[in-house]
């Protein structure tokens, strides 16, 4: 699927406090848990349990987010299909870092080992 600027518009308004429970029930539905999830987004972002609460409280949107957090040096060693996107051909720099968090939340989802969602290179 090739990505599309109404596409990438959408993301940069969307607020992560939106997306976060979504991403809280898919973990939860799988028998994964909220501490294993923030773990999966600290690796990324470098955002504690704290500063992900503190992020939900100000519904930042995703741009925000991303402008604030510290992008684990490994994370373009995530790729793959998601949303019928493929991550490395995801140009959107905004896009392609909120895809890389739906993969690893996917992946948690979907049992992977977290050592294996943490890459390490």
């Amino acid at each position: 699927m090739k990505e599309t600027e109404k596409h990438n518009e959408k993301i940069v308004k969307m607020t992560f406090a939106s997306v976060y429970p979504h991403y809280v029930k898919k973990v939860e539905t799988k028998s994964r848990t909220i501490a294993e999830l923030n773990q999966v987004i600290e690796w990324l972002t470098g955002f504690d349990q704290n500063k992900i609460q503190e992020l939900i409280d100000e519904k930042v949107t995703f741009e925000t987010f991303f402008k604030r957090a510290t992008l684990n040096p490994n994370a373009e060693l995530i790729k793959g299909l998601i949303c019928g996107y493929r991550i490395e051909e995801i140009e959107n720099p905004l896009t392609k870092k909120v895809r890389y968090l739906d993969k690893m939340v996917d992946e948690l989802a979907k049992g992977k080992k977290i050592e294996k969602i943490l890459r390490q290179s």
